[in-house]
């Protein structure tokens, strides 16, 4: 059985229920009731973002959509930013300090996933926002549209920032946008990710290399001339043989993953080009450039073994996140001023459906309420955000925009970001990170100590440096 959540109509009245305890002083209210008012707007971005699922550097619809709505609110846009048409900052205000708030929307490649609590693929549809990108671009944008109010209505001074960034998923493209020096004149950036939890807690992530090894050999008749072929697939295959090898030999932390894009197209031709796309990821920039190095001997070896020649592009890569405790507890406490999730009687049906496919959940139904405790840990995920948070100092959160126990990149993130489940959670974010930058904008002494946490943890020498080199934004890449 599916179950069907409410549509957007009634969606918006369900976001604009949840308000801020009695114990939160006045000014707080009214920013809330500010992003309240904004629900069926994050619900109807979300929803179109959704739909669309358009993966790294091909937003252009999403983009679009996302530059149109700030400029309605009277944010200047700048488009096609760092050399990547889907790019743009967004900026409203005068003066200082400046805020940056990082907002996502690109989907992934390879799964598919109706807005239904059970299996259940769109036809003809190749993408899906298994990473709730659609909340994260939504929420971003409503939060810096109630900013904007406030800062409007309060006369202060400052700038609030959007920064339209796309190909999060293995395409690096904060990287690019840290590159151009972009956030070069910002004080602090704000970030947040859709989770199957509410927390603010300084997790810091792995960096990552990616890069796409190609075999190219001779083709032959498999049966009537062998002999005359060097296959590709053997590269491929002998390079992920020693590969897996190596992770006897990795750092327990490290991570190494691949698939194989290209193998052939008939298994009586000697397949003459093969690729394989890999992933390499430690918690230090160094860690990855020391296992990489083995890498690619594995792949000179594969070539030399099996007679063909390789050759690989690399296509993204991130250092780890510089986290920043002194934000992070400032934003712990935003987050619990504004509390988690409350599912309707629909919602819980949908989540207990939801939960009934997981094998191993971690969380229960219920913790979508509650707030999860501060603590700075290591994270084993990766994002272009940690070569922001070496250009500025950034603080993020995650809220529960899927169901408690839901694993990122799967369809049931996919089924709970096309639903009222997520776009509850986006309107937690969007009221956290309205609250955190007013209290930034006005609480100068908090800026100081975390700009001062930032350069002491940066060290007095540091010289950014970009794991994925000079290369050009790899404007291709899902292609």
């Amino acid at each position: 059985m599916r179950f069907a959540l409410p549509t957007l109509a009634s969606a918006a009245i369900l976001l604009a229920s949840v308000a801020l305890p009695a114990s939160a002083d006045v000014a707080e209210q009214e920013l809330v009731a500010q992003v309240d008012s904004q629900a069926a707007l994050t619900a109807e971005l979300s929803e179109k973002l959704w739909d669309w699922a358009e993966v790294g550097y091909q937003e252009e619809k999403s983009s679009k959509l996302l530059q149109d709505t700030l400029a309605a609110e009277g944010f200047s846009v700048k488009a096609d930013v760092a050399g990547i048409p889907t790019a743009f900052v967004a900026e409203y205000g005068t003066g200082g300090p400046v805020i940056g708030i990082l907002a996502e929307f690109d989907a992934l490649p390879g799964i598919n996933q109706a807005a239904s609590a059970e299996r259940s693929e769109v036809p003809g549809k190749k993408a899906g926002h298994a990473c709730g990108h659609n909340l994260f671009g939504a929420g971003s944008v409503s939060a810096a549209i109630a900013i904007r109010h406030w800062l409007e209505d309060s006369g202060t001074p400052g700038r609030i920032r959007v920064y339209g960034t796309p190909a999060e998923e293995g395409g690096s493209g904060k990287v690019y946008m840290v590159r151009a020096g972009l956030f070069d004149d910002v004080d602090i950036a704000i970030h947040w990710h859709p989770s199957d939890r509410n927390s603010a807690a300084a997790n810091t992530t792995l960096a990552n290399r990616s890069a796409k090894f190609r075999f190219h050999g001779i083709s032959a008749h498999a049966a009537g001339a062998p002999e005359r072929g060097r296959s590709a697939l053997d590269g491929v295959e002998a390079m992920d043989m020693m590969a897996n090898m190596m992770h006897e030999h990795m750092p327990q932390d490290a991570r190494m993953h691949y698939v194989i894009t290209s193998g052939g197209s008939a298994p009586n031709v000697v397949p003459d080009f093969a690729e394989v796309f890999y992933y390499v990821r430690s918690p230090s920039a160094d860690g990855v450039e020391e296992i990489w190095a083995r890498l690619e001997n594995a792949a000179r070896g594969a070539a030399l073994g099996t007679g063909t020649e390789v050759e690989w592009e690399i296509i993204h890569g991130n250092n780890p996140l510089l986290v920043n405790e002194t934000l992070a507890k400032m934003m712990d406490s935003k987050l619990r001023e504004v509390g988690g999730v409350t599912y309707t009687p629909a919602e819980e049906e949908f989540a207990e459906t939801i939960a009934s496919t997981f094998t191993n959940p971690g969380l229960e139904l219920g913790s979508e309420e509650e707030i999860q405790p501060f603590q700075v840990s290591m994270g084993y995920g990766s994002t272009d955000v940690g070569d922001v948070s070496y250009a500025v100092p950034t603080v993020g959160l995650g809220t529960a925009t899927w169901v408690p126990g839901t694993s990122a990149h799967s369809w049931q993130a996919v089924a709970a970001s096309g639903t009222t489940i997520g776009q509850k959670g986006a309107q937690v974010a969007a009221k956290t990170m309205t609250l955190a930058a007013v209290e930034l904008f006005t609480n100068e002494e908090l800026r100081k100590q975390a700009r001062a946490e930032f350069d002491e943890a940066r060290g007095p020498n540091y010289q950014y440096r970009s794991l994925l080199g000079n290369r050009a934004p790899p404007l291709d890449y899902r292609k």
